[in-house]
């Protein structure tokens, strides 16, 4: 009786294991990046449309987006998820809109830096809790819907600008106008100067650097789904952009959107089937596989080595063996 009590006891832990995630490891490399036997860990739920995690060191939490409850909330360890910034976006809007910060990240300063989705802008949230707008406008027109972003160790942020706004507003005379004829990537110096680098990329998404920052990655998410790779040149420009990885042909409703980089430079990109860990050179090392789709992710914690996951309705967490890259 007993033993049949431990079986079940076992059999259900394995089942929750596998309802929270698992790791398809297809590279013996893996190993030494994600350890045998990590489990994924649910943190929260009942969420909207999670995006754009960052790991705040000062305080020990780690914020995120939740575009259609127009809010960056945030999630504490033994606080849960409390919301950080409601509204952002103050206009009217129907139910189910992408309307709220995107992707976020920090400056050299650790302040907020927030791609708003809905506003249409790049903006950085001050000390005192005051909005600076750092990019609006190109050339006069608005931008089309900022989406991820990354800062450099010299006080520039880059940030990708594609038309993902229009695609979630239904037709009518509310739905936002596209002023650009463009998806574009784009660089604001640290003296406030707004940059177009590329256009490049059809759809432009998820944006990281290496770790010595002399590469930029770029996710393209339709109507192909790959990865691009930019040499970063010594005045922050970019050149030889070329694919990194390609999973056009592989299954699943999910697109390339946001990554993270380790120490050692491997990408943690979400993607179709999960957060696809990839190499420097290009080689699919393996995947963390959830039950949901997977928008974006950050490294977190005192050393760097928990791996955050935003999916869906859903935030997550790994253990990896290796520390990632923080802002």
């Amino acid at each position: 009786m007993r033993q049949h009590l431990i079986l079940s006891v076992v059999a259900a832990g394995l089942a929750i294991l596998r309802l929270n995630g698992q790791v398809l490891r297809l590279d013996p490399s893996l190993d030494k990046l994600v350890p045998a036997g990590a489990n994924v860990e649910k943190l929260a739920g009942d969420l909207r449309f999670t995006e754009g995690p960052v790991w705040v060191r000062d305080g020990g939490y780690l914020l995120f987006s939740d575009l259609m409850q127009n809010a960056i909330m945030k999630w504490s360890p033994g606080g849960g998820v409390t919301a950080f910034r409601k509204p952002i976006f103050t206009g009217s809007y129907p139910d189910g809109v992408l309307i709220g910060t995107n992707g976020l990240t920090l400056d050299k300063q650790r302040r907020i830096v927030a791609a708003e989705h809905g506003n249409r802008r790049v903006s950085r949230i001050e000390k005192d809790g005051k909005i600076t707008v750092l990019a609006d406008h190109y050339e006069g027109k608005r931008l089309n819907s900022p989406n991820d972003l990354v800062s450099k160790k010299n006080g520039d942020i880059y940030f990708t600008d594609p038309t993902g706004l229009y695609g979630t507003y239904p037709e009518g005379p509310d739905k936002p106008k596209q002023e650009l004829g463009f998806n574009g990537v784009y660089r604001i110096t640290a003296a406030g100067k707004l940059d177009l680098l590329t256009k490049e990329v059809q759809y432009p998404n998820g944006i990281a650097f290496s770790p010595d920052e002399k590469k930029l990655y770029v996710s393209n998410s339709r109507p192909d789904k790959y990865w691009m790779a930019f040499d970063v040149q010594a005045d922050g420009t970019l050149a030889n952009g070329h694919k990194l990885y390609d999973a056009t042909q592989e299954p699943g409703m999910a697109v390339p959107d946001g990554m993270k980089v380790d120490s050692a430079g491997n990408l943690y990109m979400t993607g179709p089937g999960g957060v696809l860990i990839v190499s420097p050179d290009g080689k699919h090392l393996g995947t963390i596989q959830l039950p949901e789709i997977a928008a974006n992710c950050a490294c977190g914690d005192a050393d760097a080595k928990s791996l955050y996951i935003a999916a869906r309705t859903g935030l997550y967490r790994i253990k990896l063996s290796i520390a990632g890259v923080k802002p």
